[in-house]
């Protein structure tokens, strides 16, 4: 017989029984009352059923658009067991709201900022972000953003500031340039026939950047352009206020036009940044592309069932 590890008992005494080899089974329980051990473990020794209470650990988790809606909030911390995995967050939240749960196959999950799957395991103080679809197009009041040191000429910024698409451009261009597209996305004054007032546009910030800086790289990499600027705009914007510039600089037109349609088609599909649209009779999240098919298979959620949009 060998000696088992250190356990803490639902009571909270420790545990430092003897543990037969081969006839220990262990079995996860995902408790309903919040007030209970939100999991526990039933061991079997010598034929007696023994409970106890797995070590917690604090994980942090963000939801946005349509998402917060559904909850109540937009983040908070919550305590899950010791090697507990994604899939464990998405059934909590499942349980809390039928409408959540609807969504499941269209979500899209990060773990610290990075697109992640549901069996992965995580850790203490671990930042698990719930992403709808995006309706793509920093510290309140400023930006956040910069040069794109040492990776590609140009900037990505996040901003709530009015965006001056030239001045943008006049930054980008160089005399060695023979072309500079802009992309200047603009808000419009409807949307499926109803008259549209003004849009808000939220992000998660960090993980927008790093997505936004991923495309910006690469763009030059697979269409040879020199440089290339992305700036959106977060906050409230008015009827043909500009929420999105990209400025592609190349040598030629070809190759600039292609990577600004590519870096647009894939920032509404990919970059987590949310638009809530305010009509006359009420506001609405815009339904947004869903994420590419990679995105929601490495998430896993389509194994999560049910759902429609």
């Amino acid at each position: 017989m060998e000696r088992s590890n250190v356990r803490v008992r639902s009571h909270g005494r420790r545990d430092r029984s003897f543990w037969q080899p081969g006839r220990a089974t262990l079995v996860s329980l995902l408790v309903e009352n919040r007030a209970s051990p939100p999991i526990s473990t039933v061991r079997q020794r010598w034929g007696k059923l023994r409970l106890y209470r797995k070590a917690l650990m604090k994980i942090g988790v963000l939801l946005f658009g349509v998402l917060k809606d559904f909850v109540g909030r937009s983040g908070e911390t919550v305590d899950l067991p010791e090697g507990a995995r994604v899939r464990e967050v998405l059934l909590y939240y499942a349980r809390q709201a039928p409408q959540f749960e609807a969504m499941l196959p269209l979500l899209a999950i990060s773990v610290n900022q990075e697109y992640s799957g549901v069996d992965r395991a995580l850790h203490e103080g671990d930042e698990v972000g719930l992403l709808p679809p995006v309706s793509g197009g920093s510290s309140e009041g400023g930006e956040t953003g910069g040069e794109i040191a040492g990776k590609v000429p140009g900037e990505v910024r996040i901003i709530r500031e009015r965006i001056d698409p030239e001045a943008v451009a006049g930054r980008l261009k160089r005399p060695a340039d023979g072309a500079a597209v802009i992309f200047d996305g603009v808000v419009r004054d409807n949307t499926r026939g109803r008259r549209t007032l003004y849009l808000e546009y939220e992000a998660y910030e960090a993980m927008a950047l790093k997505q936004m800086e991923s495309l910006a790289v690469a763009a030059r990499e697979r269409f040879a352009v020199r440089g290339v600027s992305i700036i959106h705009r977060l906050g409230r914007l008015e009827i043909g206020e500009t929420s999105v510039v990209i400025v592609v600089a190349a040598a030629h037109r070809g190759a600039a036009f292609d990577a600004c349609r590519w870096i647009i088609d894939t920032l509404k599909k990919t970059v987590p940044i949310w638009k809530k649209e305010y009509f006359e009779d009420g506001a609405v999240w815009a339904d947004g592309e869903a994420f590419p098919e990679e995105i929601r298979r490495s998430g896993g959620t389509t194994g999560l069932q049910p759902a429609s949009k």
